[in-house]
C-alpha cells in the first residue's frame, strides 16, 4: 500500500512539473500569436476591425496552453495601459479589454469580425 501511494505521489509530482516546463515555450508562441494578430491587423487596416484581432490573437495565444493565456494577458494588459497613458479613450480600452478577455477564455473572435473583412494572409497558413 505505502508504494501505491508514493507512486500515486511520484506521478502526480512529475505530471505537475511537465505541465510547467512547458509553460515558457507556450508563452513564446503565444507571444507569437499576439504579433501574428497585431502584423494581420495592420495588413487588413480597415476600421471597425481592431476588436476582432484583439479576440483573435487572445484566442490563439491561449489556445497553447496556460503559458499562452499568460503571455496573452500580460501583453493585452501591456498594451492597454500604454494606450491609457497616451491619452486614448477610457471607452475604447475598456472595450478592448472585453475582447481580449472574450478570446482569452475560449470564445469566438468571429463575433467580432465585421462584415467586409478580407482573410489575412496568415489565415491561409495556420500552424
Amino acid at each position: 500500500m505505502k508504494l501505491l501511494i508514493e507512486g500515486i505521489a511520484l506521478f502526480l509530482i512529475v505530471e505537475t512539473n511537465a505541465r510547467w516546463i512547458n509553460f515558457p515555450i507556450e508563452a513564446i508562441q503565444g507571444g507569437h500569436d499576439m504579433w501574428r494578430a497585431y502584423s494581420d491587423m495592420r495588413e487588413a487596416n480597415t476600421i471597425g476591425a481592431d476588436k476582432y484581432f484583439h479576440a483573435k490573437g487572445n484566442a490563439d495565444a491561449a489556445s497553447r496552453g496556460e503559458g499562452g493565456k499568460w503571455a496573452a494577458e500580460v501583453i493585452s494588459n501591456g498594451r492597454e495601459w500604454v494606450q491609457e497613458k497616451m491619452g486614448h479613450g477610457a471607452e475604447d480600452s475598456a472595450a478592448d479589454q472585453r475582447a481580449n478577455e472574450h478570446g482569452r477564455n475560449g470564445g469566438d473572435p468571429n463575433v467580432f469580425r465585421p462584415a467586409g473583412l478580407p482573410p489575412c494572409s496568415s489565415e491561409s497558413h495556420e500552424d
